[in-house]
């Protein structure tokens, strides 16, 4: 049996102002197509289906087109949960109507699947709260999956009957699966996990979390740890970290699938993943990540020399780019209007001045009597170490000149 694991598709999400939506869409269409040629027989999509609680339309679209292209008509069977960027609610609205599709959306821990059958599809033979069993009609055993959003300390007390998350969390999701996995995981049938959580291997070195991501670590509170997952789960497909990797701590995979895209700078030079499942009862699994090349990369460049920066961005010109550019002045307007021509993805430019050694004991008292453009002068020289040069001498004094005519 083969099983797609991805995650974090962060549908709607903006790099400051530049939209992602048409990276989003190849990279998704990439994943369908990653499917079919390699002829899997479930989707697992875990956690951060959206970028915000309220998505953009066109974000919306993009989610329903493609996980209804992913189920094949509900003959492949497409399990999404929610993560911390989604409305639980938003996810499960669709639910209803998307089961008639082979589509699951579970936007709340310890949801409870009606059971269902597609025609000419796969049928839910068992259902209870965080799990759910599936009979496909090419295999002899079932496939069994334990699935936990992502639940704040409300969603826990709420679910989970969590009085107090710092001392219980892991003990409630250890304890919760366990009664799960006595219950229906046996050794005829495949036995996953997906979660989004923030997991480690006890012991080990904490990981980051995405820049710009919402947090779920707060301290060591919210930290699960990959011991507690029991013992008959043959892999764990988990979502929230963006980057690929497996956290260890447990006789079987535990994976992190990565995010499709590389979705902040501190992501530059990532490579991106799905992960093919290969799964059957009673043995070890093989999982094989998938590299995805669709998507402007990031870089963060750092250039001294202005013509070298230009050349670059116009080698390079399917990038996405934050820019420091170091120089002994500060740039003028002419030479941003050349960068900005030279390249349609550049996201920031950091200027960095050299500042000059200034001698603390040859600095002069400045005068407080003189004109404000000298004041301004000497503050700059103060600051920065060198004399502003005559395009801000001008701007300074557009801007005391539209003061004055205000004020008058």
């Amino acid at each position: 049996m083969k099983i797609l694991h991805t995650a974090d598709w962060h549908l709607g999400k903006r790099l400051d102002y530049f939209s992602r939506l048409d990276e989003q869409r190849a990279v998704l269409e990439e994943i369908c197509t990653i499917a079919d040629l390699q002829q899997v027989d479930a989707v697992l999509v875990a956690g951060d289906l959206f970028d915000t609680f309220n998505p953009p339309v066109e974000a919306v679209e993009l989610l329903y087109k493609t996980v209804r292209k992913l189920s094949k008509n509900g003959t492949r069977p497409v399990i999404a949960i929610a993560g911390n960027h989604d409305s639980a609610d938003r996810i499960d609205a669709p639910d209803p109507l998307a089961r008639e599709c082979g589509i699951i959306f579970i936007g709340y821990p310890q949801a409870e699947i009606p059971l269902f059958q597609i025609e000419d599809g796969f049928t839910v033979t068992k259902s209870d709260k965080g799990f759910i069993e599936i009979t496909l009609p090419a295999y002899h055993y079932p496939l069994r999956v334990l699935h936990t959003p992502f639940a704040n300390e409300l969603r826990l007390k709420q679910f989970l009957g969590l009085a107090n998350k710092e001392q219980g969390l892991n003990e409630a999701l250890q304890q919760n699966w366990k009664q799960i996995a006595d219950r229906y995981c046996d050794k005829e049938g495949v036995n996953l996990l997906t979660a989004h959580l923030y997991m480690l291997k006890r012991g080990g070195q904490q990981v980051e979390e995405p820049e710009g991501e919402k947090p779920i670590k707060v301290g060591n509170a919210d930290i699960v740890y990959s011991d507690g997952i029991p013992d008959a789960i043959q892999y764990t497909a988990l979502g929230h970290l963006h980057r690929f990797q497996e956290m260890g701590g447990h006789r079987s995979p535990v994976v992190y699938a990565s995010s499709p895209l590389a979705y902040s700078f501190s992501e530059a030079g990532q490579e991106k993943f799905v992960v093919l499942v290969d799964a059957k009862p009673a043995q070890q699994v093989k999982y094989t990540p998938i590299l995805l090349t669709s998507g402007r990369p990031l870089c963060r460049m750092r250039f001294e020399d202005l013509d070298t920066a230009v050349s670059w961005l116009q080698e390079n010109p399917n990038t996405l780019v934050e820019l420091t550019l170091v120089s002994d002045e500060f740039i003028s307007s002419q030479d941003l209007k050349r960068i900005h021509e030279s390249h349609d993805g550049i996201i920031h430019i950091i200027p960095i001045v050299k500042q000059q050694q200034n001698d603390a004991q040859t600095r002069t008292k400045i005068n407080l009597e003189q004109q404000v453009d000298q004041l301004f002068k000497d503050y700059f020289t103060y600051r920065l170490g060198q004399t502003p040069n005559a395009e801000i001498m001008t701007l300074l004094q557009e801007v005391m000149n539209s003061t004055n005519e205000t004020e008058g």
